[in-house]
C-alpha cells in the first residue's frame, strides 16, 4: 500500500470543501480556508492574542502582566484584584477577541469544538498549575436555561478536553441550584458575586474529595462565578480547584 501523506490529503480536502461549500469567517467576513480553524478563518487566529509559556501572568487569576519577570519569579506575580477569590490558580487560553470570541459565540449556539480550539484548551491545560488537575468539572447551568439552549458549552468544552487528556470530566456532582440572571455587559465585580452567591452546590462529595479539579468554563470575566464553585467544591472536600477559559474579557 502507498504511503499517504496525512498532512497533504487533508489540506486537499479543506480546499475542495471551501470551493464547494465557502465559509465566511465570524470575525472578519474573510474566508474560512480550513475546517480544523471552526468559525474563524487562519489569520484572524494568527491575530489573536494567544497567551504562552513567555507571557507574564498572575500566578493565581491568569491576569496578563506587563512587567517583565524572571521566570524564575513568575510563580510570586499577583495582581492583587484575586486575592479573595476561592480558586487555586485560572489560566484563559487568550484574550477575548478575534477567533477566540468568534469561537465563544458559536459555541453558544451550536455544539461543536474546532480542532484548533481544543488545541489551544490542551496547551492551555498542560501548562502549570492546570497540570496538575486530575478531574476535570465543567460550570454548570441551571436546568431551565439548559432546557432553553439546548446544551452547556461548558460540558461540551469538558468532554472533548477529557478525551484529549484521558482525564475524567464528573458532569454531575457539581448543580446549579438557583436559576440567577444572566450577567449583563457593565455589571460590576460585587454585583456579579452578588447575582451567583449560593447558586452552586456538590451532590455527591465522595467523588469530590481529595480531587484536584479543573473547572472549565467559557469566559474569564471578574471571576466571580468560577470563584463561587470553586469555593463550594473546595467546602465538598476538592484539594485544588483550577480554573480553565477559552478566554478572558
Amino acid at each position: 500500500m502507498p504511503n499517504v501523506n496525512v498532512s497533504v490529503v487533508s489540506s486537499a480536502y479543506d480546499s475542495v470543501l471551501t470551493l464547494i461549500y465557502p465559509q465566511g469567517c465570524a470575525a472578519c467576513g474573510g474566508s474560512v480556508d480550513s475546517r480544523h480553524d471552526g468559525v474563524a478563518c487562519s489569520r484572524c487566529w494568527d491575530a489573536t492574542r494567544i497567551f504562552d509559556e513567555d507571557d507574564t501572568l498572575c500566578w493565581k487569576c491568569g491576569a496578563l502582566s506587563t512587567a517583565a519577570v524572571a521566570e524564575e519569579k513568575r510563580q510570586t506575580v499577583r495582581c492583587g484584584r484575586c486575592d479573595t477569590d476561592s480558586f487555586t490558580g485560572a489560566r484563559a487560553c487568550g484574550l477575548y477577541e478575534g477567533a477566540l470570541r468568534a469561537s465563544i459565540l458559536s459555541l453558544k449556539r451550536e455544539a461543536s469544538v474546532a480542532r484548533r480550539l481544543l488545541e489551544t484548551l490542551r496547551h492551555a491545560q498542560r501548562r502549570a498549575p492546570l497540570a496538575d488537575a486530575d478531574v476535570i468539572v465543567p460550570v454548570p447551568l441551571h436546568a431551565s436555561r439548559q432546557r432553553e439552549r439546548g446544551f452547556n458549552q461548558a460540558v461540551i468544552l469538558a468532554r472533548q478536553l477529557a478525551r484529549a487528556t484521558k482525564l475524567p470530566v464528573d458532569e454531575h456532582s457539581l448543580v446549579r441550584r438557583v436559576h440567577t440572571e444572566r450577567h449583563r455587559a457593565g455589571m460590576d465585580a460585587r454585583a456579579r458575586r452578588d447575582s451567583v452567591a449560593g447558586a452552586f452546590e456538590v451532590r455527591d462529595s465522595k467523588l469530590i474529595i481529595g480531587r484536584r479539579v479543573l473547572l472549565i468554563d467559557d469566559v474569564f470575566t471578574t471571576g466571580a462565578t468560577v470563584s463561587e464553585c470553586a469555593a463550594v467544591l473546595k467546602s465538598a472536600g476538592a484539594a485544588e480547584v483550577y480554573v480553565l477559559t477559552i478566554a478572558r474579557a
